[in-house]
């Protein structure tokens, strides 16, 4: 895989010249930020070597490079998942390309169930911890170059980024909390108990994406920021029947408040 990730690479680099500092991963309906980016660059997935392609609706599929709150950065419009049928190490392939483009910063957005039933259609929620209910994408032989194999995950997101998020948040009124993001495998959604033991267990909120890269960003050495959007929830009384265009349409609604505090975050990290 580790030649696979250098030819990539090198292909990308030889076609924008362009050298990010900060990479971003958009979820589902979340691809509107990228009309913030001062853009220079756009790559299809399906033009990249070795890249994997997105089948999910709401994801664009292409790389764009540009600038954004005055730092350099890749934003993927668009991921991929396991239940799309890619192995743990496809789904995670890009994260690894983007340390190997020098980015210095993964931030990562979602949209999730909410769990918590504080929690409300609209609000976000910045992870400061999860629980990982897939297969995790370190299995299987591990090259040195990636980094340990066993990384530590005592702090899987930045907590000064956590802090600052908040921050901004309060400075805007905009309803954000920190909470614990469940990772599960899709494509069904919760059943309600299902949700009940995501509570029991300690989340806040269940989604379908995320985790795999972070751990693969913190293998790598990676510090991480990600924030959820919660677009249906999965509270005891509250839970309806939900559709995938239904997590869209309340992503898009919630977007410009993620959007504005991912650009205000953007101006204080790498200072």
């Amino acid at each position: 895989m580790l030649e696979k990730i250098k030819e990539t690479t090198s292909f990308v680099k030889e076609t924008t010249s362009f050298d990010p500092e900060v990479g971003i991963i958009l979820g589902t309906g979340l691809g509107g930020l990228v009309h913030e980016i001062d853009m220079l660059h756009k790559l299809d997935y399906e033009d990249i070597p070795h890249f994997p392609v997105s089948t999910v609706e709401g994801h664009k599929g292409r790389l764009i490079f540009g600038m954004l709150a005055g730092k350099k950065v890749v934003a993927m419009q668009g991921r991929f998942h396991y239940y799309e049928g890619y192995s743990m190490q496809e789904v995670t392939y890009p994260v690894r390309v983007l340390k190997y483009l020098g980015v210095k910063i993964l931030m990562v957005s979602n949209a999730s169930g909410g769990v918590n039933p504080e929690y409300e259609i609209g609000d976000l929620m910045v992870l400061n911890d999860h629980i990982n209910l897939l297969p995790n994408p370190l299995i299987g032989p591990n090259n040195e170059e990636f980094g340990p194999r066993f990384p530590d995950m005592s702090e899987p997101y930045d907590h000064e980024m956590i802090s600052r998020a908040l921050s901004i948040a309060r400075r805007h009124s905009i309803r954000a909390h920190q909470g614990c993001y469940v990772g599960v495998t899709g494509p069904t959604l919760e059943t309600p108990k299902e949700y009940q033991y995501f509570r029991v267990i300690g989340g806040d909120t269940v989604g379908m994406s995320t985790v795999p890269e972070i751990i693969v960003a913190r293998q790598m050495g990676l510090p991480c920021f990600a924030i959820s959007i919660i677009t249906d929830l999965g509270v005891p009384g509250r839970i309806v029947k939900v559709t995938h265009e239904d997590v869209q349409e309340a992503a898009e609604l919630a977007e410009p408040k993620m959007t504005l505090i991912m650009k205000e975050l953007l101006k204080r990290v790498l200072c």
